[in-house]
C-alpha cells in the first residue's frame, strides 16, 4: 500500500486490490441484472395474467428457496470452495435469463414456465448471497475492511438504483431485451468471479450433521454483540419499512405522477449510496455502538416525519435521511459480523444473515399493507416509526455489550 501513495490518495483503498475490485464487480453486475429481471417479470407476468395474485406469487416463489435452504447453503458454502459455488450459481443464473429469453420469443404465455425458472433462480441467489458476503474479508487486509465492507454495500445500493430504471427503459423494447442484457451481466458477474483468488478451505472439515448446519444460529446466539446488531435490524426493517406505502403517498398524499413516484423509490437508494461513499474513506473507528443506536433511531424518526409530511420536496428530505441511517448501521453491522466470526462459520453465519434480511423486509412489507389499511398510510409510517424508537431504547438496555461497542473490529477475528 505504501508503494502507491498517488493512487491511494485518488480511489478508496479497497480498490487498489485486484480480488476487490473483482469481488465489487461481480456483485454490481449480478445485483443489477436481478432488479431488471424483477422489474421485467413483473410487467410480463401482469401483462400475460392481469392478476394481482400472479404478481404476489412472484413474491412467494422466490421466498420459498431461502426459506428452505439457507441453513444447508451455509453449510455448503463453509465446507466447499467459495468461488466454485459462486460461479455454479451464475452458471444457473445465466441459464435462467436465457431460458427466459427464449421463452418469450418462442411461447405465447409461458407463464407456468416462468414461475419455475424464478424458482430455480432462487435456488441460486440463496447460495450467491452467503458466499459473496463471506468472501470479502479474504479480498482486502485486514485493516481496510470496513471500507470494504462499505464499498460492497454500497454495490448494492447501486445496483437498486440502477436496475430498476434500466429494466423499465428497456421493457419498451420487449421484455426479451432486457432478459438478454441480464444474461449479459451475469456472465460477466460468472468471469469476475471465476478470476478471484481461490481462498483457503478449512483444514478440516467435519462431518455435515445437524449441529454443524445450525453451528451459525449457535455462534450467533453465544455472541451478544452479534445477535444484537442483528435482531435490531430485523425489527427496524419490520417495522419501520415505507417502501411497500410509498405508491400511495405518491398518488393520493403528495398527489405527484409516476415519475415522482420513481424518485420517492430512488431517494433511500441515494442516500445509502452517498453515505457508503463516505464511510468508505472515513469508517467508524470510535463509539460503533452508540453509532449504530443513533443511525437506527435516526431511521425511526425520518420515517415518523415522512409519514406526516405533505410535501414532496420534504419526504424526499427525509426518505434521503432514512437511506442513510440503513446504510450507515447495515456498514457497522456487517463490519462486526465480519470481524467477530471465524473464518470456518462465516458462510453460516451470514446465510442466517440473509435470511433474518430477506424475511423483515417480506414480512415488512406485508406489515405495512395491514397496518395502512387499518389506520391509514400516515398511520402506518407514524406507528412504524414509533416502534422503530420503542425498539432502540429497549436494545440499548438489553444489549448492554453492544451498547459499548467503540470499534467494529474489536474482535480481531479476521
Amino acid at each position: 500500500m505504501n508503494d502507491y501513495p498517488a493512487a491511494r490518495r485518488a480511489v478508496p483503498a479497497p480498490f487498489l486490490h485486484r480480488p476487490f475490485r473483482l469481488l465489487f464487480t461481480t456483485r454490481v453486475a449480478s445485483n443489477t441484472a436481478n432488479q431488471m429481471q424483477a422489474v421485467a417479470v413483473g410487467w410480463l407476468i401482469y401483462d400475460l395474467t392481469g392478476s394481482a395474485l400472479a404478481l404476489g406469487l412472484i413474491g412467494l416463489v422466490q421466498f420459498l428457496p431461502p426459506l428452505a435452504l439457507t441453513l444447508l447453503a451455509g453449510q455448503m458454502i463453509d465446507r466447499h470452495s467459495r468461488r466454485l459455488i459462486l460461479n455454479c450459481c451464475y452458471v444457473v443464473e445465466f441459464a435462467v435469463s436465457a431460458s427466459l429469453l427464449v421463452l418469450v420469443t418462442t411461447v405465447d404465455h409461458p407463464v407456468r414456465p416462468i414461475f419455475a425458472l424464478l424458482f430455480v433462480n432462487a435456488v441460486a441467489r440463496t447460495f450467491e448471497g452467503p458466499a459473496l458476503q463471506s468472501l470479502v474479508a479474504s479480498t482486502v487486509p485486514r485493516e481496510i475492511l470496513m471500507p470494504a465492507v462499505s464499498l460492497h454495500a454500497s454495490a448494492g445500493k447501486m445496483s437498486q438504483l440502477v436496475g430498476p430504471a434500466l429494466g423499465g427503459l428497456l421493457y419498451a423494447f420487449g421484455a426479451g431485451v432486457d432478459f438478454g442484457l441480464c444474461a449479459c451481466l451475469i456472465a460477466i458477474a460468472g468471469v469476475a468471479s471465476a478470476r478471484l483468488p481461490v481462498p483457503p478451505l478449512a483444514t478440516e472439515r467435519p462431518k455435515v450433521t445437524w449441529t454443524t448446519i445450525i453451528a451459525g444460529l449457535r455462534f450467533i446466539r453465544n455472541e451478544p454483540v452479534v445477535l444484537g446488531a442483528m435482531s435490531l435490524d430485523l425489527v427496524a426493517t419490520l417495522f419501520g419499512g415505507v417502501v411497500a406505502l410509498l405508491p400511495i403517498f405518491a398518488r393520493d398524499i403528495l398527489q405527484i405522477n409516476s415519475w415522482g413516484f420513481g424518485l420517492l423509490r430512488a431517494a433511500p437508494a441515494t442516500g445509502a449510496v452517498i453515505v457508503a461513499s463516505v464511510l468508505a474513506r472515513k469508517p467508524v473507528r470510535r463509539a460503533a455502538g452508540p453509532i449504530m443506536f443513533v443511525s437506527v433511531a435516526a431511521y425511526g424518526v425520518a420515517t415518523i416525519a415522512f409519514g406526516l409530511s405533505g410535501r414532496t420536496s420534504w419526504s424526499l428530505a427525509m426518505l434521503l435521511l432514512l437511506g442513510a441511517a440503513d446504510m450507515l448501521s447495515t456498514v457497522i453491522r456487517q463490519s462486526l459480523i465480519q470481524f467477530a466470526t471465524p473464518n470456518e462459520v462465516r458462510g453460516r453465519v451470514f446465510a442466517v444473515n440473509a435470511l433474518f434480511v430477506n424475511c423483515a423486509s417480506q414480512i415488512g412489507m406485508f406489515e405495512s399493507g395491514i397496518t395502512a389499511n387499518w389506520f391509514g398510510a400516515v398511520g402506518s409510517a407514524v406507528l412504524g416509526g414509533v416502534v422503530v424508537l420503542a425498539v432502540v431504547v429497549i436494545w440499548a438496555w438489553h444489549f448492554s455489550a453492544l451498547r459499548r461497542v467503540e470499534r467494529p473490529d474489536y474482535f480481531q477475528r479476521v
